[in-house]
């Protein structure tokens, strides 16, 4: 590419875009390799290394957290790019206006994705194979395995790279539909996104939203019922939950105006604070973009802390309150891995928080300008920025904390609700409420606090560097 074909790559949001693909990549890369020298250590082992039960497990599970990995990083893509969409509204006009398709506009954004996928899958190919290789030398160190022959560099380390390259291109092409609907007229305007009226009035995707959400919740229930007969029907919660969760992710912006209505009056009557309030509300596609991110961490994070209390309490249930202490043990063990697995997805999903906050300040430049003209200070103009990411935030942690205990206590209770605790007693269907535990909830919270100060240093040190006079000569 020559220099000014690269050009794009330094637009706000890149950067963030090729580092959410090189943490999904790498992420991917360390967990194959994780699970199978997990799995070369029990092959090793001469008790039970004819067995591959356990191997299978842990293949499954390697499976299922890297696709929700790659599944938070392609919403948080795709919302990128809508967003960079949005602000690159006036070129595209013009480019329409000189004769260019609405196609090939949108051939080229998605052909820009594709670049970014590549870059940061190739990153975080190389980073987790270096960490990879790194972890094995502790094992060997720590563990005593140094007679396990296990290749760190293997072909099969190219799948989530190449996944993730994929997954990068086909958001970009989802978030860059809106170039489609993009007028020569709007070369006259600046960038622009669509107000809640306009939302409201797209029939097609917010019938296809509910529907999802409707047959997700209806599957949720049915594989809670089929739970308490077979282990099988966490198979039929999986699907429903990720069904139901695409479908509130398709129609954010009908789910959460409300919600960030209900926190505005919480934040006070100021004129800072309502005019936080109205900016959250006035651009919902922006606003709900933000959200979406936040609270797919959250829920993932709250999901894993819920289903292993809960399954601890279907188990507690079924043994007549007399759980044995060693399998109690191995629960929270096991739970303490699992948060710290899910964790990178919850990065993932902050990243494109900061991202979007501060490309939408970018974006907003003759806004904040103008604000400045008509007598705001600078420390309101901060207040006002830091307060937005405050609605989004705290919208998006109450969603997501009530999203991840129902999917938490389903996943517990479809999978357990009919398994014996003991191998010699009867299988007897089991039904307990949500168990909520209190401490990871409130680091949940605590953790998304520091996230909501964190993500809006960048964007509110940008609010104010431009002065008023060079803000409103901004385009």
């Amino acid at each position: 590419m020559s220099a000014p074909s690269r050009s794009w790559l330094r637009e706000r949001g890149m950067g963030a875009s090729i580092l959410v693909a090189a943490l999904s990549s790498a992420f991917g890369v360390v967990l194959l390799s994780a699970t199978g020298y997990i799995a070369a250590v029990l092959r090793a082992d001469p008790y039970i290394g004819g067995s591959g039960t356990l191997a299978m497990v842990l293949g499954i599970l390697t499976v299922l957290l890297v696709g929700v990995a790659v599944y938070v990083a392609a919403i948080v893509t795709a919302n990128t790019f809508s967003t960079i969409v949005a602000g690159r509204t006036r070129r595209i006009a013009l480019m329409r206006l000189i004769g260019a398709s609405a196609r090939a506009q949108r051939a080229e954004v998605a052909r820009q994705g594709l670049v970014v996928g590549v870059i940061g899958a190739l990153l975080g190919l190389v980073a987790g194979t270096a960490l990879s290789a790194v972890g094995v030398i502790v094992a060997e160190r720590v563990l005593g395995t140094q007679g396990v022959e296990y290749a760190v560099v293997q072909a099969v380390l190219l799948i989530p790279a190449v996944t993730v390259a994929l997954t990068t291109w086909a958001a970009a092409w989802a978030g860059s539909r809106r170039v489609l609907t993009v007028t020569p007229l709007e070369a006259l305007g600046g960038s622009v996104e669509r107000g809640h009226e306009e939302h409201v009035r797209r029939t097609g995707r917010n019938v296809t939203a509910i529907a999802l959400f409707v047959a997700g919740g209806a599957l949720l229930a049915a594989g809670i019922m089929l739970g308490l007969v077979t282990s099988l029907g966490v198979v039929v919660a999986f699907g429903g939950g990720i069904l139901s969760f695409t479908g509130l992710a398709l129609g954010a912006t009908l789910v959460m105006p409300p919600i960030l209505r209900l926190v505005g009056r919480a934040f006070g009557g100021s004129a800072t604070a309502r005019l936080a309030a109205e900016n959250a509300l006035r651009h919902p596609e922006r606003s709900s973009r933000m959200a979406i991110g936040v609270v797919m961490g959250v829920t993932l994070v709250t999901m894993f802390a819920v289903a292993l209390e809960s399954a601890k309490s279907v188990l507690n249930a079924a043994s007549g309150g007399d759980m044995p202490p060693e399998m109690a043990a191995l629960i929270d063990t096991f739970a303490g891995i699992m948060m710290g697995i899910v964790a990178v997805s919850a990065v993932i999903a902050a990243v494109g928080l900061v991202n979007l906050l501060t490309i939408g300040v970018v974006q907003r430049t003759r806004e904040l300008g103008l604000l400045r003209a008509l007598g705001l200070s600078s420390p309101q103009v901060r207040a006002m920025v830091l307060l937005e990411s405050a609605h989004i935030t705290v919208a998006a942690v109450a969603t997501g904390l009530v999203l991840g205990v129902v999917y938490g206590w389903a996943g517990a209770q479809s999978l357990l609700g009919t398994v014996p605790v003991r191998p010699d007693a009867p299988a007897v269907a089991t039904f307990v409420a949500p168990a909520v535990p209190l401490w990871p909830v409130l680091a949940i919270v605590a953790a998304t606090a520091v996230l909501t100060l964190v993500a809006a240093v960048a964007p509110t040190r940008l609010a104010t560097r431009v002065s008023p006079v060079a803000a409103l000569a901004h385009p």
